[in-house]
């Protein structure tokens, strides 16, 4: 567990840096992502070793969601006023989120499907 947790940490931090030294504009997460997809693709018996970890971190994901509660709380004034547009921009990006994830999943389906084809 401790080898893919410093993996998936090794990854946002090359994340980071390139996306800082080249200035793309993407988040360094992001970038660590797509070179963990690149990694994945080249030595498929990595995702054994991260697979466990991620999906104890994922199962755990909701605990991120604390941090905007607490903002939630302190800035209660500002939701007040601007309730309805905070609403209404949560909601667009959770459904735009959660399409990307479907569409994700399904590209992702379609190319293990493809894979699992020609190597049989």
């Amino acid at each position: 567990m401790l080898n893919a947790i410093t993996f998936i940490l090794l990854f946002q931090v090359l994340g980071e840096v390139l996306t800082r030294a080249a200035g793309i504009p993407v988040p360094g997460p992001v970038m660590g992502m797509v070179l963990m997809l690149f990694t994945f693709i080249v030595r498929p018996s990595f995702i054994d070793v991260v697979r466990p970890t991620g999906g104890v971190l994922l199962s755990n994901l909701s605990l991120l969601f604390v941090p905007a509660g607490v903002g939630l709380m302190r800035h209660g004034e500002r939701f007040l006023t601007e309730g309805m547009q905070i609403v209404l921009i949560v909601v667009i990006s959770s459904v735009l989120a959660m399409l990307a994830t479907a569409y994700a999943i399904l590209g992702t389906q379609k190319l293990l499907a493809r894979r699992n084809k020609e190597t049989k």
